[in-house]
């Protein structure tokens, strides 16, 4: 089992350099599992519809995983980019990280968190799930998608 990784986590502005690096890497993931790089229904998450967004760097500064809340309508937030490098996966880096998302949750006064993940993320998945995300029906943009599968969690 790997080794713990201690990290800082913070907010940073959607679009700054190690922000938008984050996003990327996680976008070229995506877009190697699925062989494609339209594996998401909707508007894609920007600085304005995604006010809180994290990054979480080791001792060194090393920025080496991000997540974010875009507010929903009907209620609650959405959780829209959570990536962790592959370098530390397994490391306490993804709990961490989640759990910072949803302390800024619940310093919004939300009470529900919502995701959407993809068929083809199977680590995700049991991530999710074990931190306690149940499945829901597709929500919103994803309602009618093949690879998508919905999950929320009351804080």
């Amino acid at each position: 089992m790997p080794e713990k990784v201690a990290v800082t986590i913070a907010r940073e502005h959607f679009d700054s350099p190690d922000a938008a690096a984050l996003r990327q890497a996680q976008r070229d993931e995506l877009d190697e599992r699925y062989g494609r790089d339209d594996h998401e229904p909707g508007e894609k998450p920007t600085a304005a519809s995604v006010p809180v967004f994290l990054v979480a760097r080791t001792a060194d500064g090393a920025a080496v995983g991000c997540g974010g809340l875009r507010p929903l309508s009907g209620g609650g937030a959405e959780i829209k980019r959570m990536f962790v490098h592959p370098s530390v996966r397994g490391t306490g880096v993804a709990v961490a990280l989640l759990r910072a998302i949803e302390d800024e949750a619940r310093a919004m006064g939300l009470d529900r968190l919502l995701l959407e993940t993809g068929t083809g993320q199977p680590d995700a998945i049991r991530f999710y799930e074990r931190e306690g995300y149940t499945p829901i029906p597709l929500f919103g943009p994803y309602v009618g998608s093949g690879l998508s599968l919905c999950y929320a969690r009351p804080l």
